[in-house]
């Protein structure tokens, strides 16, 4: 800080030699003119860096002792304008010299855009059909909601696979398919959609081009087979 303080004064010395050359008539600006106005924003650009860190004393912070260097060039001679027509522009005040000096707070962090309507329909579908393919070949078991009492139902299987997923669908078909958004056709259907079929009594999963997994009856086990809108109560959406 000594340091820079004293460097300082060299160079506003230096600026007040170079004013008393430039307007005193018949004489030429000096090529060394230039060179002493970058040496002043260099050392004054020093000191900025005292601005972020508060100091405790007489001398303030950083930017208290930025401000008044600048106000102390304030004499008859004319040196502060042209210290300050260098460094920030004709017409410059101390506090807005110092200001300018000063380093800016850091930006506040912006948070992640949010992704427009749709964006990512299909996408939580996609998945519960992989969870539920992982139940391809369980044996078909009335009642059965878990892989502990041997196999699944239809409406175990599906209430098993939405549970993966975070979504608590009630216990049978029929409730089942009173849950989320209807639509209209296999044509407008997505993977993660409920089908269901004869009335509410047989629902499985869509998994796209027109096929659903499901749990079809016993003696058999769960499977992928076709569907056509013919065979259709109800699509239902639940999950996009």
């Amino acid at each position: 800080m000594t340091q820079a303080l004293a460097r300082v004064g060299e160079i506003r010395t230096e600026i007040v030699a170079l004013h008393d050359v430039v307007t005193a008539p018949g004489r030429s600006t000096p090529a060394s003119s230039s060179t002493s106005a970058t040496d002043f924003a260099s050392a004054l650009s020093a000191l900025s860096a005292l601005s972020a860190l508060p100091t405790t004393g007489a001398a303030g912070t950083g930017s208290d002792v930025v401000g008044r260097l600048l106000g102390t060039l304030s004499g008859a001679t004319g040196a502060d304008e042209l210290a300050r027509s260098a460094l920030f522009g004709a017409g410059a005040s101390p506090g807005a010299a110092a200001a300018a000096v000063v380093p800016a707070a850091p930006a506040a962090p912006v948070g992640p855009a949010t992704a427009p309507d749709g964006a990512t329909d299909g996408v939580a579908g996609r998945s519960v059909v992989e969870t539920a393919r992982q139940y391809l070949g369980v044996p078909y078991v009335w009642g059965g909601e878990s892989l502990g009492e041997g196999g699944l139902d239809c409406s175990g299987l599906v209430q098993l696979v939405y549970s993966a997923h975070g979504v608590d669908l009630p216990r049978v078909a029929r409730d089942q398919m009173r849950q989320g958004t209807e639509v209209g056709s296999l044509a407008e259907a997505r993977p993660g959609d409920l089908v269901v079929q004869r009335g509410g009594k047989h629902i499985g999963i869509y998994v796209g081009d027109g096929q659903m997994i499901h749990a079809p009856k016993p003696g058999r086990t769960v499977e992928i087979t076709d569907v056509t809108d013919a065979s259709v109560t109800t699509i239902r959406r639940v999950i996009g």
